[in-house]
């Protein structure tokens, strides 16, 4: 059972107005609902959270606001045994101690990074307010609404690297633009594919502004912060020092970073850009692998090959957003990346600008369903859709957003599981991976999966494919056994993304998560029965005692790259409570 409160009381307690309380709460929340989930700790019976920690010798306290049945609880104010206030490093420290083994180095490396995101959200929730220019369409909007991020991961802010005068540039959370960096590169050192239905070179010549560039050379785009730590690689040094590369500066329309701060948005362009970034963001410094670039357009491909129509369909207001190019720098005489590279992405979110009522937009999930503790109300662009529907229909808030989540598991939902059940390709779409379409009054209608690291082949099941692309996923990277996939699934759509959604809703008293809960559990079953074993995480989802979920904890005090590595070791998983069992119990 999950407790109810008013929706204004999001953060715990804090002074008003003080970013820096705000962000320690937000901070010191997010640790210990990560404890709490990954360590398994029970619902305290007095409503006073107490977490006895041997390794030091310390007990952290705190009462309980909000106890969720997915994990998202609410906690006020983080004390020691003795009555001292224990701020996020200090939490963060002492966490560390208990699950680090002694390891010093991983105690100072998540206390380090765990006051680096708090310091970010502090940094945001100060300049916000100030910033001047407005997103330019709602699609952004949402890219830019995630000020406090994911409430069950640690360091959701970290960016170790940047500086804070960097951050106002490059920071979508400060509404940052910017102009590209422009290289151009001889053919020699150059690995390109593309799939447009016009030439790569010109398209990116005019997203430059036409720099002028060494006849017989090829534009390639950077990141400014990249472009300027590429100047220091040795590997880069030596391709401009021999003439291989060179350095054209920045030229161009500014950009604007989305959700992931590396890919880059342009509501007047037709593509979007995903660049590399050295810096280390959350767990994994963000530069792109081979494999990621080949995989999707090797997925634009298969979708131009015949996947796209059967998705069409199937399910016509569920798309995939394409990669339909790309382009990497290497060293003459080898493969081995620079760190200079892009993927050119589609764009099919150019209208709909921010601050009027479209027939119909685009936006990021995570970003609806975000507190937003740069408002005076703290309130998420989700709640403001709820009252506006209950209003028209003269129902109960918490009514409206069953019926809200129950259009958004047909719309969004119910076509991901088609394509894994149908055809074997899994998508690791959790929350900032999945955008849902809205209708003019905010109803689902529709979504969108986006990320190119993040498909997953069957080998028992991916063969459907096969009629398109003869063996397509055998060397993209996500080929792996059936049983790793179905954890994934069932950590990304059903942990992160189905019951984050409920976690959210209910934590911010929009609806009661065992209503949410039921309607999940309608909604798989029929999944199930339409499906049968070729679905086998609807069956998980609805049946088995315990989920499968990412610690993002324990992941961070080990220091694991998530974006390095065999998939199967890439993350730590353990064991939660499954909620829909339990409630449907």
């Amino acid at each position: 059972m999950s407790t109810t409160l008013p929706t204004r009381a999001v953060t715990g307690h804090h002074r008003p107005g003080d970013p820096a309380a705000i962000a320690d709460a937000v901070t010191t929340g997010n640790l210990l609902r990560c404890w709490v989930r990954e360590t398994g700790v029970p619902r305290p019976a007095d409503g006073h959270l107490r977490l006895r920690l041997p390794a030091s010798g310390a007990t952290l306290e705190a009462p309980v606001i909000h106890w969720s049945a997915t994990g998202h609880h609410r906690f006020g104010r983080v004390r020691l045994h003795t009555g001292t206030k224990a701020p996020a490093p200090l939490v963060a420290s002492l966490l560390a101690v208990e699950t680090a083994a002694g390891d010093a180095a991983a105690v100072t490396d998540l206390t380090a990074r765990v006051t680096d995101s708090a310091h970010r959200v502090a940094h945001f929730l100060r300049a916000r307010p100030h910033t001047v220019e407005p997103p330019a369409t709602l699609f952004l909007e949402t890219e830019q609404a995630l000020v406090t991020g994911h409430p069950l991961h640690p360091t959701p802010k970290s960016r170790e690297g940047l500086t804070d005068t960097e951050a106002a540039r490059y920071s979508p959370e400060l509404h940052g633009s910017f102009a590209l960096h422009w290289f151009a590169a001889h053919p020699a050192v150059l690995d390109s594919d593309s799939a447009l239905a016009r030439p790569l070179q010109p398209l990116l010549a005019d997203l430059a502004g036409h720099p002028d560039a060494p006849p017989g050379t090829v534009l390639v785009p950077a990141h400014p912060w990249q472009a300027q730590d590429l100047l220091h690689r040795p590997a880069v040094r030596t391709l401009l020092d021999g003439g291989h590369l060179h350095d054209l500066g920045p030229s161009g329309a500014p950009w604007s970073p989305t959700s992931s701060v590396r890919t880059l948005y342009r509501a007047d362009a037709p593509v979007m850009l995903k660049l590399s970034l050295g810096l280390r963001i959350t767990n994994s410094r963000r530069e792109n692998h081979r494999t990621e670039l080949r995989r999707g357009l090797a997925v634009h491909r298969l979708l131009d090959a015949g996947l796209a129509g059967a998705l069409r369909a199937a399910h016509p207001r569920f798309h995939i957003v394409r990669d339909p190019a790309w382009l990497a720098v290497h060293s003459p005489g080898s493969t081995t990346p620079t760190g200079l590279d892009a993927v050119v992405r589609a764009n099919p979110f150019r209208a709909a600008r921010a601050g009027t009522r479209p027939r119909g937009w685009t936006g990021c999930l995570a970003g609806l369903l975000a507190e937003r503790p740069d408002r005076p109300d703290h309130r998420s662009r989700i709640a403001g859709i709820l009252d506006h529907l209950a209003r028209q229909t003269g129902h109960s808030t918490r009514r409206t957003a069953r019926a809200w989540f129950s259009r958004y598991l047909d719309a969004v939902i119910t076509p991901l599981c088609w394509l894994y059940a149908e055809y074997g390709l899994g998508l690791e779409a959790h929350q900032q991976n999945t955008l849902v379409t809205l209708d003019a009054d905010g109803w689902p209608t529709g979504g969108h999966y986006r990320d190119n690291q993040g498909y997953y082949f069957s080998p028992a099941r991916s063969h459907a494919l096969h009629r398109w692309i003869p063996d397509i996923g055998r060397d993209l990277g996500t080929y792996v056994d059936d049983a790793v996939i179905d954890e994934r699934l069932g950590y990304y759509i059903g942990v992160n993304n189905i019951l984050g959604t409920i976690g959210a809703l209910g934590a911010q008293g929009l609806a009661d998560e065992e209503d949410l809960l039921a309607e999940t559990d309608r909604h798989l079953a029929v999944l199930a029965a339409r499906h049968g074993d070729r679905l086998p995480p609807a069956a998980t989802l609805r049946e088995a005692p315990t989920l499968r979920c990412k610690a993002n904890l324990l992941t961070r005090v080990r220091g694991l790259d998530e974006l390095t590595g065999p998939l199967e070791s890439q993350s730590v998983y353990v064991d939660i409570p499954n909620p829909v069992a339990e409630a449907r119990r």
